[in-house]
Parts: C-alpha cells; structure tokens; sequence
C-alpha cells in the first residue's frame, strides 16, 4: 500500500473515530440535560427543606456516576445522589424520599460538640438505629412537603436488596424497612393508605405481596392492642 493510501485510510478513520466520540459526549454530557437534572434535583430538596422549616443548611448535588447510591457528606452538608439511583426514580414523591432521608442524617450531622464534629461516630455505633430513625422522619417531611409517603416504600422495594442477615451491614434488611414505615403511616398517616394512587403500583402490590407474613404480625398487634415491638422478618 503506497503512502498516499495509508495517509488516506488514516484520515477516514480519524474522522469517524472523532465523530462517533463527539457524539458519544454529546450524548452524556448533554449541558442542557444536566442542567435541568441538577435543578430538579435540587428543587425538590429545597421544597423539602423550607416545607419543614428546616434551619441547617444543606445543598444538593446529582453525580453522573452510575452507582445505585445516595448519602448525605458530614463535613460538608452535601446530599449526593448517584445518577444510577436517579434514573429508577419515576416521580416527584419517589426523588423525594430518597431526599427526605439524607436530609435527615444531614440534619443530625449538626447535633453535638464542635458542630457536630463527631456525630458520624454515634452512627457506627448504632447504624440501624439511625437509618430507622431517618426513615420515619424522612415520611413526615415528605408529607408536611406535600408528596406521598408511600413512595417510601416503592423505592425501597424497587431498588434495595434483600440480604439474608443485617447483623454485619450498616443497613437493616428492606423488608424491615418497608414494615417500620409501613406501620408508620398506618399509626400516624392512615389517610394515605385510604386514598392512596399507589395502590395499583406493581412495586406496592409486590410489597403487599412479599410482606404477607410481616402485615400479619403487625395486624396481630392491632388486634390485642400491643405496645411491644414488633420482630420483623
């Protein structure tokens, strides 16, 4: 092959090389599409924030990493979500419970000496103690924000895994999860398991279905009008 082919089919490459990877970046890093993920995002975290007159300072940022995450920064106040956590929530109630729980964990960031400077040692002490604590309180944000509680529980049962133990892991198994805030809103929202939208959500009606067992020991408490807590499964 003579110089002038090799010079040739090394442009035409080039050329293609560089149109398929400008249009790839293009794609990804879409400004204008970035632009108004991140207003979103933060749109409603601030809703969340003001509804409940929140008073300690956070701000909110959405990564384009695609880690299936979110978390609230203790040094910093930032509330993170991953764009592979972003991308399975279909609705303003569902962004806004995952917001709604990082903002909780923010807002006890603030709580002890030097500002809260050790805080995050009280919560490897007792993670799930905390992680409960931010769901519950997570569903009187969004409620008092004006989204649907239920949401809560979509997201958790959509996206969570299920582990066989919780003994070793920061996090309480899901199926616990869904039922302390199952229970939540019955106790203190029962209005929105009423009149709730979700009742034909295919994420619902698998938690209706999967936590059988759970419901019936709660509904069992119901019945003798039990203070004692329930074990979940």
């Amino acid at each position: 092959m003579n110089k002038f082919c090799l010079s040739l089919l090394f442009f035409i490459v080039s050329s293609v090389t560089s149109i398929v990877l400008a249009s790839s970046e293009n794609y990804l890093f879409d400004p204008n599409k970035i632009n108004k993920e991140q207003a979103y995002v933060s749109t409603v975290g601030f809703n969340l924030l003001n509804s409940n007159g929140i008073e300690k300072r956070a701000v909110f940022f959405l990564d384009n990493s695609n880690r299936i995450n979110a978390f609230s920064t203790n040094s910093s106040r930032q509330i993170i979500i991953y764009r592979g956590m972003f991308t399975l929530l279909t609705s303003d109630d569902e962004l806004a419970a995952v917001l709604a729980h990082e903002i909780s964990h923010n807002v006890d960031s603030y709580n002890g000496i030097f500002r809260g400077f050790f805080n995050h040692f009280n919560y490897v002490l007792s993670p799930h103690k905390y992680e409960y604590k931010s769901d519950k309180r997570a569903i009187d944000y969004m409620v008092n924000a004006g989204y649907h509680p239920v949401a809560m529980i979509i997201v958790m049962n959509k996206i969570f895994p299920q582990y066989r133990y919780d003994w070793c892991s920061s996090h309480p198994l899901t199926s616990r999860r869904m039922m302390e805030v199952y229970e939540y809103i019955y106790k203190k929202y029962p209005e929105f398991l009423v009149n709730n939208p979700y009742k034909k959500n295919i994420y619902y009606q698998n938690f209706l279905l999967n936590s059988k067992e759970n419901r019936a020991k709660f509904q069992e408490k119901i019945k003798n009008d039990s203070k004692k807590k329930v074990k979940y499964m």
